[in-house]
C-alpha cells in the first residue's frame, strides 16, 4: 500500500486514541496493525465485568419506585425502606417530603457510585488499552447513537448502551448494531418510545374507550403515538435527512415501533424476574401493514419494526450517510468523496458490514494524505494526555469528567440526540483552546514526577510530529510539571495526524 506523510503517527493518532510510551516504536506497518484489531475486537471485557447490566438497573430501579409508593402510604412502607437507610423517627406518623428525601439518600448514593464506577471503567480503557483503533470506534458510534444523561430516566442507561449494543457489534453488521441499539432501554426511554402505543391496539381502544367514558372525544390521540424514535432512526441513525423520506413514513414507522418498551416496575413484582431489558408488549402495537418509503412491510408485531430497520440499514442512502461521517472522523471535515463511494460500496457489497468498511477505509490512499487531519475534539485531547502519561485514574474520575465538562463534551451529555459535532472548527475557537491549556496544566499534575525526562516522552509520543520551537519549550521548563504541561498543550497535541 502506498502511503504519504508520517504513516505510523497517522496510525496511532488519526486513527488510534494517541500514543503510549513506546506504542509509535512499536508499530512497523500501520495498514496490518490496524487490521489486525479489526480482527481481534475489542479488548476491554474484563475491565466491565462487574458493571451493572441494563436489566439489573432497571430491577434496582423497580425496587426503588415500589419501596417509594409504599413510604407514601403509611408507617408499613417507611419502615420497609427506613431498614436500609438512615432512621427516622415522625411523632405523627405522616410521611414529609423531608423524611423521603432522607429516606431516599443511600440509593441515590448507590446510583452515583454506579455512575462513577462506569465513567472510570471506560477512561481507565481508553488509557490503557492495545486497540485503540476499536476504542475509537466504539465512541464514534456512541456519539453516533447518542442518548444525554441530562434526560433523567436514560441517565443510568448510556453507558451500558454503549457496552451492550455498540462493543459487541462494532466489527460486525450495522444491520445487527441499529437492532440493538434501538431495542435498548437507553434509546428506548431517551426517545419516549416505551409507553408508544397504537391507537388502534387493543391498549389504544381500552385507553379511547375510558376517555370518552371522561367525556374526552379526541380518540385521534388516545393511542399515545411517539414519533421521537422513527424520526430520529431515521434522520440520524440511517438514511439521514437528504434521503427522500416524508412525514408519513417516519409515522408509519412510528406505529411499527409501538410495543417497544421495557419491563415496568410492575412486571418484576411478586418475584417476577424478567430476562430481557427489552419487551415487546403486543397489546400495544398497532396491528395492519406499514409502508416506509415505498416498501409495504405486512402486520407482524415485533418482527414488522425488526424488518423495517433491516431495510434502512441496507439503504444506499444510509450506506452513503454512514460512509461519510466515518470519512469526517478519520480524514477531515471535508473528504474525499471518492473516498466516500468506496466506502459506501464496501458497506453494500458486504451486507452492512463495518468491518468491511473500515478496511476499505484503511486500504485508502486519502486516509494516510499528509494533509488529513481532525483537530482532537476534548475528549480526544484528555484521552490522549491519559495514555501519553499513563495517568491511571483508579475508581475515581471524577477530575477528568470535570475537566470534560469545563472543555465542553461532558461525557454522555451532548444535549441532542445528533451528538457532539465532530466539526473541527466547534472546539478550535480562542476561548476553547485557553481552556485546553488550563486542562493541559491540570492534567500535569497528575503525572508521576519521579519518572522520566519530559523530553524523552515528548519524543517518545509525538515522534517526528515534535517540531523545534515545542522541544527548546519542553527544555526550558522550570518543572517537570511545566514541561508535560508544554506537551499536553503544544500545537502538535492537539491534532489527529
Amino acid at each position: 500500500m502506498s502511503m504519504s506523510g508520517n504513516a505510523v503517527t497517522a496510525a496511532v493518532n488519526r486513527f488510534g486514541l494517541g500514543g503510549k510510551p513506546g506504542e509509535l516504536a512499536s508499530v512497523h506497518d500501520p495498514r496490518g496493525w490496524l487490521d489486525a484489531q479489526i480482527a481481534r475486537g475489542s479488548d476491554a471485557g474484563a475491565l466491565f465485568a462487574n458493571l451493572p447490566t441494563s436489566l439489573n438497573l432497571l430491577r434496582e430501579e423497580a425496587t426503588l419506585q415500589a419501596v417509594r409508593r409504599e413510604f407514601k402510604h403509611g408507617n408499613r412502607g417507611r419502615r420497609t425502606l427506613l431498614a436500609a437507610g438512615p432512621q427516622a423517627s415522625p411523632a405523627d406518623g405522616k410521611t414529609g417530603a423531608a423524611e423521603l428525601q432522607q429516606a431516599l439518600r443511600p440509593y441515590r448514593r448507590h446510583e452515583r457510585d454506579d455512575l462513577l464506577a462506569q465513567a472510570a471503567a471506560r477512561y481507565r480503557v481508553a488509557s490503557i488499552t492495545d486497540t485503540p483503533f476499536i476504542e475509537r470506534l466504539v465512541h464514534f458510534w456512541s456519539n453516533h447513537f447518542a442518548v444525554s444523561v441530562d434526560k433523567r430516566p436514560a441517565r443510568l442507561f448510556a453507558a451500558p448502551l454503549e457496552r451492550e449494543a455498540i462493543r459487541p457489534h462494532v466489527s460486525g453488521r450495522f444491520a445487527d448494531m441499529l437492532l440493538a441499539v434501538e431495542t435498548h432501554p437507553a434509546m428506548l426511554l431517551y426517545l419516549d418510545n416505551i409507553r408508544s402505543v397504537g391507537p388502534n391496539s387493543r391498549l389504544g381502544q381500552r385507553i379511547a374507550m375510558r376517555l370518552a367514558r371522561g367525556g374526552n372525544q379526541d380518540k385521534g390521540k388516545a393511542g399515545g403515538l411517539n414519533e421521537n424514535l422513527g424520526r430520529e432512526a431515521m434522520e440520524l441513525h440511517t438514511v439521514g435527512v437528504g434521503a427522500g423520506y416524508t412525514q408519513a413514513d417516519v409515522t408509519e414507522f412510528s406505529r411499527a415501533l409501538t410495543g417497544w418498551s421495557i419491563p415496568f416496575p410492575r412486571d418484576f413484582a411478586n418475584g417476577k424476574q424478567p430476562q430481557s431489558a427489552f419487551v415487546f408488549r403486543a397489546n400495544a402495537h398497532e396491528p395492519g401493514a406499514r409502508r416506509v418509503m415505498g416498501k409495504t412491510f405486512p402486520a407482524g408485531g415485533f418482527a414488522q419494526g425488526r424488518a423495517i430497520l433491516e431495510f434502512l440499514a441496507r439503504q444506499p442512502a444510509t450506506a452513503k450517510h454512514l460512509a461519510l461521517q466515518l470519512a469526517q472522523h478519520f480524514v477531515s471535515d471535508q473528504p474525499p468523496q471518492a473516498l466516500v463511494e468506496r466506502m459506501a460500496k464496501s458497506y453494500l457489497d458486504h451486507d452492512t458490514s463495518l468491518a468491511a468498511v473500515y478496511r476499505t477505509l484503511i486500504a485508502s490512499p486519502e486516509a494516510w494524505d499528509a494533509n488529513a487531519r481532525k483537530f482532537r475534539t476534548p475528549q480526544d485531547f484528555v484521552i490522549a494526555s491519559l495514555r501519553a502519561a499513563q495517568i491511571d485514574l483508579g475508581d475515581k474520575p471524577q477530575p477528568v469528567l470535570a475537566l470534560l465538562m469545563n472543555l465542553g463534551e461532558p461525557v454522555f451529555d451532548p444535549r441532542s440526540p445528533a451528538g457532539f459535532s465532530d466539526a473541527s472548527a466547534n472546539w478550535i475557537d480562542p476561548d476553547a483552546v485557553w481552556k485546553r491549556v488550563q486542562a493541559a496544566e491540570a492534567l500535569s499534575a497528575r503525572v508521576a514526577q519521579a519518572g522520566g525526562q519530559p523530553l524523552g516522552l515528548a519524543q517518545d509520543i509525538l515522534g517526528p510530529l515534535l517540531d523545534a520551537d515545542t522541544e527548546q519549550a519542553i527544555r526550558r521548563a522550570e518543572s517537570k510539571r511545566q514541561a508535560h504541561a508544554t506537551l499536553f498543550a503544544c500545537p502538535a497535541f492537539q491534532w489527529r495526524v
